[in-house]
C-alpha cells in the first residue's frame, strides 16, 4: 500500500505545481491528496486500533496480563466474587 501512497502523492505533486496560483496548488495538494490518503489510512487502521484497544484492556493498572480464573469473576474491589457453585463465599 505504501507504493501506491508514494505514486498517488507523486502525481498529486506534479499535478499542484501546474496549478496556475499558489493557493490552487495549495487546494489541489490537499483536496487530492492529503485528505483522501488520511481518511484511508485511518479507516485502514481500524482493525489494529481495536486490537490494541482489547490488549489494554485486559491487561492491570500495572501491565500485567489479566489471567481468568475458572469459575469466578473479578469484582470491583479486585478480588474474587463468588458465584452459586460456591455459596456466593
Amino acid at each position: 500500500m505504501w507504493i501506491v501512497a508514494i505514486g498517488w502523492m507523486y502525481v498529486v505533486t506534479l499535478m499542484a505545481a501546474t496549478e496556475p496560483t499558489v493557493v490552487g496548488g495549495i487546494m489541489t495538494f490537499f483536496g487530492y491528496g492529503v485528505l483522501p490518503f488520511s481518511i484511508v489510512f485511518y479507516l485502514a487502521g481500524s482493525r489494529r486500533r481495536r486490537a490494541r484497544a482489547a490488549q489494554a484492556a485486559s491487561r492491570t493498572a500495572d501491565g500485567t496480563p489479566v489471567v481468568p480464573v475458572a469459575g469466578h469473576v473479578a469484582g470491583a474491589d479486585g478480588g474474587a466474587a463468588g458465584d452459586a457453585r460456591d455459596g456466593g463465599r
